[in-house]
């Protein structure tokens, strides 16, 4: 319903006014039959301004009062209630009726076409004594204590206070068939339940503050620098693999020369040139032989055993062809099976 002007009337802790009536240049039947039905003198209801001044005196009389509706509200607190088995007795006396009444403030018949009720003195103060001495006590006793707790049950008390006196119940002007005599009357068609739902909406609960929120202090991110964990960040350091048997010679008297000189014999062979001997010589044959100067016939070096098969798709493990190879593989067609018969400056020019 949109918001329309009330009459001074209507305000908080106003006091009673006779209602401000706003009625349209034809009048409803309606209207014209409930104010005859109420009326002891018969008076003539002819025009607008018969309709208005019938209205006007009998929604001002002192006696004009409307019960919107009943609430069942406890006598005392719920700690004091009388416990009995029999729970007749026990709505007898622990509970009471309260009638909520309201008198007219305003009624509009042209644009909102709506009536408006106000409470009476007698009711706000009822429902302030309930709020204070019984709701206050319930709410309070149901919610854990804190430091501010009484400081905001007073609030509550005083925002009810001036929520009572400021209710104003608006509803259809057909509210006006329920009226009788001297002006009293009751609500229709379900009025009462709304203005019952709206009453139990001015007692609001006591709400305690939210929990504070507590920031959590993460630890601090452990930077590479950080003394707590001082690898985690590093990689494992893996065991060095042994070397590759094929590149150190085998431990013999005859052994002279390093790793470094036999990789640079493998790096200036090709494939080409590397041969197998099968069977394998003896490694006894060379040293068997005494020490001599005679010459050196070819046939004695360039008899070359069984060439075998090209070495790309059936290549030996590295390790067995440095068992087969480092002493019988011929390179440019000299022979190193023998090499220490040379002369010290053969050994020295290669």
């Amino acid at each position: 319903m949109p918001m329309t002007l009330l009459p001074a009337s209507a305000a908080a802790f106003a006091p009673r006014a006779s209602p401000n009536i706003v009625l349209n240049t034809k009048v409803d039947p309606w209207l014209t039959a409930t104010l005859k039905r109420i009326n002891r003198i018969k008076r003539p209801l002819n025009s607008v301004p018969q309709h208005f001044r019938c209205l006007t005196e009998t929604l001002s009389s002192p006696a004009a009062i409307w019960t919107l509706c009943s609430i069942m509200l406890p006598k005392a607190p719920d700690s004091e209630l009388r416990k009995d088995e029999n729970p007749l007795i026990e709505a007898l006396f622990n509970y009471q009726l309260v009638h909520i009444e309201a008198y007219v403030v305003h009624v509009d018949m042209v644009s909102q076409n709506e009536v408006a009720f106000k409470l009476t003195p007698e009711t706000i103060e009822s429902l302030v004594e309930y709020h204070k001495d019984i709701y206050s006590v319930d709410t309070s006793a149901s919610t854990w204590n804190w430091s501010e707790k009484e400081v905001q049950l007073k609030k509550l008390q005083e925002d009810f206070v001036q929520a009572a006196n400021k209710f104003v119940y608006r509803t259809n002007a057909l509210a006006l068939e329920g009226l009788e005599e001297d002006g009293a009357g009751e609500l229709l068609s379900g009025g009462s339940e709304e203005v019952k739902s709206a009453i139990m909406g001015l007692f609001l609960p006591l709400l305690p503050p939210p929990p504070r929120v507590v920031d959590v202090v993460r630890p601090a991110p452990l930077l590479p620098s950080s003394t707590g964990a001082e690898n985690w960040w590093q990689p494992s350091m893996s065991q060095a693999a042994p070397p590759d048997s094929w590149r150190v010679l085998p431990s013999s008297p005859s052994t002279t020369s390093s790793v470094d000189s036999n990789a640079g014999m493998w790096a200036n062979m090709s494939l080409s040139e590397l041969q197998l001997p099968s069977p394998a010589p003896s490694y006894s044959l060379p040293y068997s032989q005494p020490y001599t100067t005679a010459g050196y016939s070819a046939p004695q070096y360039y008899s070359c055993p069984m060439t075998c098969a090209p070495l790309v798709p059936s290549l030996p493990l590295p390790s067995l062809l440095a068992q087969q190879c480092s002493t019988s593989a011929g390179l440019g067609g000299f022979g190193w099976d023998r090499y220490q018969e040379y002369t010290t400056p053969f050994a020295t020019t290669m």
